[in-house]
């Protein structure tokens, strides 16, 4: 699939620098299932070239009509919805029929920039989220953003330009793509304008270790969050429960072999629940051997003293102990597994951001974490 995408993004990008015109379908959502995910894009040219796939086949045929269509004759974008029956799903290996939103729109004058830089970020594998508005006079508008600065914008105002930059940047730490909806003149508590952050960037991982009660409860929160979890046991039988499955890869393996080689880096998460000894130690002195922006064991004060002191035994130093986030959690009075499983995800948070977790009323400064000093959105 990824060489698929390289390969469309290649040839969209020599047809935009050739100056060719081109039209883009961007399937922005789904209601039922689809073969592609959300963000897929199908692109049109003004001499009859098609690349990329938007639902394997689907309505490939009608999107690229309206395309030709748009070309032919001009006109605004169009945000088009198709159903797909069960009949026709079947016949490219979907489970059922489904209902997918696609916005079909020509690439014109600065969205075109923004849109080869994108194209461009693909080629080289880097990180990067283009911002497409849905609606308004504006529509088509695009914002590239990445870790160098931003091209384009999106035609209403400096502030949605502002909070839509923002949101696309905390999607890219999230390694997820969304549609997002702003107020008339950008304000991100508003609605009325939607636009779609398609975000190209490998999510982040999260390393459970241990198949019990708060592994099972806090998965779901952490891939709402965009994490990859794993779910990581070497008893077998404790890994059985399909909860365990629900919103997580599992392995049974002890873990030095789950984490052997593993590429762990800043946005990264490993977090220790097993609760026994044989198994925290090794745990995170695994972790440790790897670059993982947050490590987290659970368990309680004393639980933390003696785990400590056994993994000084084990040759790790206070130095590497302070990477640790143990007990892990903020305290917000947690009493339920479920209380625990955000605790602990809004400690994750707090870390990635370089933030404390006080209540937002005895804070000062922005209330939104950004990497430029845009304006605080309204």
């Amino acid at each position: 699939m990824k060489r698929s995408v390289q390969h469309t993004a290649g040839t969209v990008a020599d047809w935009l620098r050739e100056g060719r015109r081109v039209v883009a379908g961007l399937l922005v959502e789904v209601e039922g299932s689809s073969p592609l995910d959300v963000g897929a894009s199908m692109y049109v040219d003004d001499q009859g070239g098609i690349e990329g796939s938007i639902t394997g086949g689907c309505v490939e045929g009608a999107v690229a009509a309206a395309a030709m269509e748009i070309l032919e004759q001009g006109g605004p974008p169009r945000l088009v919805t198709y159903g797909i029956s069960d009949e026709l799903a079947g016949t490219v290996g979907l489970m059922c029929g489904g209902i997918v939103d696609i916005f079909i729109h020509e690439l014109r004058g600065d969205a075109r920039d923004a849109a080869l830089k994108d194209l461009e970020a693909i080629l080289e594998d880097r990180p990067a989220a283009l911002v497409t508005l849905i609606d308004g006079e504006h529509a088509g508008a695009k914002l590239y953003v990445d870790a160098e600065g931003v091209t384009g914008g999106l035609g209403v105002s400096g502030l949605l330009d502002s909070n839509a930059g923002r949101e696309a940047r905390g999607l890219l730490q999230e390694g997820r793509s969304s549609l997002r909806d702003f107020g008339a003149d950008g304000a991100s508590l508003g609605s009325g304008l939607r636009v779609y952050v398609a975000v190209h960037a490998d999510p982040p991982r999260m390393v459970i270790f241990g198949a019990i009660d708060f592994s099972s409860a806090l998965a779901p929160l952490a891939k709402g969050l965009g994490y990859r979890v794993t779910i990581a046991d070497p008893r077998g039988a404790f890994l059985a429960s399909p909860r365990f499955k629900v919103a997580a890869e599992t392995i049974v393996a002890w873990p030095d072999k789950v984490l052997d080689g593993a590429d762990l880096g800043p946005r990264d998460a490993v977090l220790v629940f097993t609760h026994d000894p044989k198994l925290d130690v090794p745990a995170v002195v695994a972790a440790l051997a790897t670059d993982a922006g947050y490590i987290g064991a659970l368990g309680s004060r004393r639980t933390t003293t003696d785990r400590n002191r056994r993994l000084l035994d084990a040759g790790v130093t206070e130095e590497q102990l302070e990477r640790v986030f143990a007990p892990c959690g903020l305290d917000i009075g947690a009493s339920t597994v479920e209380e625990t499983a955000v605790s602990v995800l809004a400690e994750i948070v707090t870390q990635r951001a370089g933030r404390h977790g006080q209540p937002l009323r005895e804070a000062e400064g922005p209330i939104r974490h950004a990497d430029t000093a845009a304006p605080e959105p309204a």
